[in-house]
């Protein structure tokens, strides 16, 4: 993708922002809360959209290197902002979970949006100043674990699994990337299978989701935990290739609860078709791979990693999000990125876009005409 890959991804994103725009003005009237203005919600997510691009517009500006030099107050800072979400009277909860905390002017606010970026931003720094190290057990795995594993803890422990668990798999994304040994990953990965598991267990909610995903087609559960996605099927079968039109769906109407959020997905199914599923799920495969793209011309090992950490932050809870709707995951309670309702999602995802876009600026791109071609035989002779 080379040096298109900064207009690639620019253009994707713009697609999935105004895609989610007009799918929130379908599906908001009918959004718990929204009383005498039915565009209540869309004017929300505009006005949030605005200051997304602004944010990105300032990170694309900014020399993320200077990031590296200030990434430990930024964790800090990251880490004070989760705890808050245990204190009363800050944290907001919401359906048993405490994900949010309320602050003056901004309202409602999920620190874990902001945290995901300055994890990755630590990690990548991390590595940057330790790369001849990055097999050692010390410094090339527990302490970039230890940096991993306490906001991950802190999010986890919000009753925030879904999230957690994107952030978690990001984070071993950059150290596998960084060069850590993969015999270590691999045992935190069944260590970390195992927690779930017992978490899992632990939580009869959660425990009813993982059984439902099981046995569908039992009646207790499509009545209780797997009543989104039967209804997210209903909404896909609905609307088959071409789609029912725009406005017309009948399952955002209270039938699929939260169809402007966490199941934005079937309803765009519904309405608009599976070419504009298709759509989607190649735009989200554009922004993955111009993501990539990016981070392979990095022109430091910072960057390389920087890239690749923001490229799975934003892939990974599309991925989950896309899993849930389909039925091949349990329900998470992750946003569709860019195209669901939520200030803070759509805000800092767009921030982390400008800083790819940052990455992109100072990318070292070389043309393939540049590189000169040398005719010559070399022959070795073994003694």
């Amino acid at each position: 993708m080379g040096r298109r890959s900064g207009l690639v991804l620019c253009i994707s994103v713009a697609a999935l922002v105004g895609l989610g725009l007009v799918m929130l003005a379908s599906t908001g009237a009918w959004a718990p809360g929204v009383d005498d203005d039915p565009y209540l919600l869309v004017k929300r997510q505009g006005l949030w959209a605005g200051v997304g691009l602004l944010a990105a517009a300032g990170t694309g500006c900014l020399d993320y290197r200077v990031l590296k030099k200030i990434w430990f107050p930024l964790l800090l800072a990251a880490c004070g902002l989760l705890a808050l979400c245990y204190v009363p009277g800050i944290a907001v909860a919401a359906k048993g979970e405490s994900r949010w905390i309320a602050v003056p002017v901004i309202g409602r606010f999920q620190p874990s949006e902001a945290a995901k970026i300055v994890i990755i931003v630590a990690l990548a720094s991390w590595f940057a100043q330790y790369q001849a190290e990055c097999r050692s057990f010390c410094r090339g795995f527990l302490i970039p674990g230890v940096l991993l594993a306490v906001p991950v803890g802190l999010i986890f422990f919000e009753k925030d699994m879904g999230t957690a668990a994107a952030v978690g798999a990001a984070g071993l994304l950059v150290l596998f990337a960084a060069g850590t040994r993969l015999t270590w990953l691999v045992l935190v990965v069944a260590l970390a299978v195992a927690g779930l598991t017992v978490a899992v267990r632990s939580d009869p909610n959660r425990m009813r989701r993982f059984e439902a995903l099981r046995n569908p087609d039992a009646e207790e559960h499509i009545r209780g935990a797997y009543w989104q996605q039967y209804r997210a099927k209903l909404a896909f079968a609905a609307g088959g290739l071409w789609g029912v039109g725009l406005g017309n769906g009948a399952e955002k109407h209270g039938y699929l609860p939260e169809a402007h959020t966490d199941f934005i997905f079937p309803v765009v199914g519904e309405e608009l078709g599976l070419w504009f599923t298709l759509g989607t799920v190649f735009c989200f495969v554009l922004v993955s791979t111009a993501g990539v793209s990016i981070s392979l011309h990095a022109p430091d090992h910072f960057g390389k990693l920087l890239g690749v950490g923001l490229t799975a932050v934003i892939a990974l809870p599309a991925i989950m999000n896309i899993g849930v709707a389909t039925s091949l995951l349990p329900n998470t309670g992750l946003p569709l990125p860019f195209v669901s309702y939520g200030g803070s999602n759509l805000v800092f995802t767009l921030a982390a876009v400008g800083l790819l876009v940052s990455l992109h600026r100072r990318a070292a791109f070389v043309e393939r005409a540049e590189i000169p071609v040398i005719k010559e035989r070399k022959l070795a002779l073994k003694i």
